[in-house]
């Protein structure tokens, strides 16, 4: 009881609004409506903004394979995947080199106009990179639609900034949710949409525009999406504040000197050096290693899939590949609205995140095997695996950023996503690199000994998921328990 009244005049201190500051005002609304259930007008603005950020990123994937090979620049057929790699990881690269940078900006300007640049920056550049005609245009494009598309970071902060305290979690978990959705549904309309004077010649006449630019369609549709977004951001609110905190820092500190039963030992640690918090950090490079398996495995996916049968492919259409990841898209929201709560209350996050690493390992093995299908059992087979292999990624990710939310306080947050963004975009950028020539080298070896063919490459992911597996264990991974669960 001796503490309640301790830490009372910081409490109320915490309560005084600023005219005039968008964050104060934010504050402010979110008090007066406490007790009005969940903001779902929040989640929609959340969950559109990560759709932004996540959509160009793997939109590609399905066609990127017939895209380079008709840039002609690839010698053999087996080279394609080498150079597609390239034209991957050309948009993490950029993203890597600027992450820091517009998370400096968020902090200095703000949350909203950075998230508009990040917005316009795909309704441009996602558009240019559909008129692409070569090799060389597509990579320079990628490359500043990472370097500019600065959306993930600043909106992992603006979600831990828009929702009251007991919302907090629901809003990153849509963070999550949003972006592992994005990262599927993108492949599915960058497969359904490219090449349409093929697919669909009624409407898409030969020797049109659409013919000469057979990959505009679904950057298009991604940009157009991009523009109604961006013009919806004029209505959404900043949160950051905009007012002078010295004056409270001094009252803060007087009232820490009058009564420093433990509050004022909570205080330093604010200004901790988020490089030397291990909670943090071990969680962020479990993270990175996760997210070079997934992206590396969305494009392996992706091209393997539409690899002629001798190369130990699948011989799909981009069509084929937009059904596989339609279904795994539409699962993955039924998993993450109604089972995935449930569980995670039951097992915890990390419990949760280690038996799907667990489980996707023998999953990812088994796909080589798939190619010993045909017709409809192949369909059904493929589409169970993806669902599976999505919905254990989904579940990792989701525990590990939950874990690095408990990790720093809420004003920190938006510094810790900046080293989340860059760590994520370094190995994010080498994982369609690397993929791209593992695949190439695997289907030059289709008679070798020893893993032959595309075994080895999802060996070789196998490697990457087992290394993450081990860092969600201690003495690695440590868990940070929520600050003030140490006062109740």
């Amino acid at each position: 009881m001796k503490e309640e009244n301790v830490n009372q005049p910081l409490l109320e201190k915490k309560k005084k609004y600023y005219e005039n500051c968008p964050g104060c005002k934010v504050d402010k609304a979110n008090e007066l409506n406490e007790g009005q259930g969940v903001p779902f007008t929040k989640l929609l603005i959340v969950w559109m903004l990560v759709l932004c950020a996540a959509l160009p990123i793997s939109s590609l994937f399905p066609f990127l394979y017939f895209m380079v090979r008709d840039f002609n620049i690839a010698k053999t057929e087996a080279d394609i995947s080498s150079y597609a790699g390239y034209v991957g990881s050309a948009f993490m690269l950029g993203r890597c080199l600027t992450s820091l940078f517009w998370g400096t900006v968020a902090d200095r300007i703000g949350r909203k106009p950075v998230i508009t640049i990040g917005i316009m920056s795909v309704v441009i550049f996602n558009t240019l990179f559909g008129l692409s005609t070569s090799f060389w245009m597509a990579v320079i494009v990628r490359f500043l639609l990472g370097s500019l598309n600065c959306l993930l970071g600043p909106v992992r902060a603006y979600a831990s900034e828009l929702f009251r305290e007991e919302h907090q979690t629901l809003g990153l978990s849509t963070v999550s949710a949003a972006w592992g959705i994005g990262l599927i549904v993108g492949p599915a309309l960058g497969g359904y949409l490219s090449q349409p004077v093929e697919k669909y010649p009624h409407i898409f006449p030969k020797d049109s525009f659409w013919d000469k630019f057979p990959y505009f369609l679904p950057n298009f549709v991604i940009s157009a999406l991009a523009f109604v977004v961006a013009i919806g951001c004029i209505w959404i609110p900043e949160t950051l504040h905009n007012h002078n905190y010295s004056d409270e820092s001094m009252e803060d500190a007087k009232a820490l000197e009058n009564g420093n039963n433990g509050a004022d030992k909570e205080n330093i640690q604010k200004n901790e050096n988020l490089f030397l918090n291990w909670p943090l950090m071990s969680s962020i490079i479990a993270y990175c290693i996760f997210s070079l398996h997934d992206i590396t495995y969305l494009e392996v996916f992706s091209l393997w899939a539409v690899s002629p049968q001798r190369f130990g492919g699948l011989n799909f259409t981009t069509d084929n590949v937009g059904n596989v990841l339609s279904i795994s898209g539409l699962a993955l929201i039924i998993y993450q609205l109604t089972i995935y709560p449930s569980v995670e209350k039951a097992s915890g996050p990390i419990s949760l995140a280690r038996i799907s690493s667990i489980l996707s390992i023998p999953l990812l093995q088994s796909y080589p095997f798939i190619t010993l299908f045909s017709g409809l059992a192949l369909y059904v087979v493929l589409s169970i695996l993806s669902i599976l292999k999505n919905i254990f990624s989904i579940t990792i990710i989701t525990g590990l950023l939950l874990l690095q939310n408990r990790a720093v306080e809420q004003h920190q947050r938006g510094a810790a996503n900046g080293i989340v963004m860059t760590g994520m975009s370094l190995f994010n950028a080498i994982g369609p690199v690397t993929g791209g020539a593992v695949l190439t080298w695997s289907q030059k070896r289709m008679d070798a000994s020893f893993l032959p063919g595309t075994h080895m490459v999802f060996f070789v992911l196998n490697i990457v998921e087992a290394l993450g597996l081990l860092m969600m264990f201690k003495p690695f991974l440590v868990e940070k328990k929520k600050m003030h669960t140490d006062h109740s």
